[in-house]
């Protein structure tokens, strides 16, 4: 299954994986599973059964972090609204933000993603292991908008 999933298809992924915070050796569970391949319908079911918003995959990342390099907006809004930790940093040094940008090809899909994040109290000065900002990460790649959005935002 690729792209988005029906709430029927989300049902099936369900009866699959029930207990939705139980990981398999990839570190994988049914609640992270759809935050990087954005099945919305799916993480909704999760959400609902009691999933754990502070599981970890194996790169220590949470699903906001999954979700905010691959562009998924709708999962991104979906897991704003519970109390995940917006700037919560891997095992590679960056937050959601980071990977956004990073990770991210500066399209409207990421620009967006980089404004939700920072509309939700996203620390913009939140640097990586390196000491390179957000707004470091933005300018090097000539990310414009990405850069006026964190600019807007006080970022330096």
């Amino acid at each position: 299954m690729a792209g988005p999933c029906t709430a029927r298809e989300a049902r099936q992924l369900y009866r699959q994986y029930p207990d939705v915070n139980v990981k398999d050796a990839s570190q994988h569970s049914a609640y992270l599973i759809p935050t990087a391949d954005g099945y919305l319908e799916f993480l909704k079911l999760t959400l609902r059964s009691g999933a754990d918003v502070h599981s970890l995959d194996s790169y220590n990342g949470t699903g906001l972090i999954r979700a905010a390099d691959r562009g998924h907006i709708e999962i991104i809004e979906e897991l704003l609204e519970t109390d995940i930790d917006i700037d919560h940093v891997n095992r590679l040094g960056w937050t959601a933000l980071l990977e956004a940008i990073i990770l991210g090809d500066g399209g409207p899909r990421h620009t967006e993603v980089v404004r939700l994040l920072v509309q939700a109290g996203a620390d913009v000065m939140l640097a990586d292991n390196n000491g390179d900002t957000p707004l470091a990460h933005a300018r090097q790649r000539g990310f414009k908008e990405i850069v006026g959005v964190l600019e807007s935002s006080g970022a330096r």
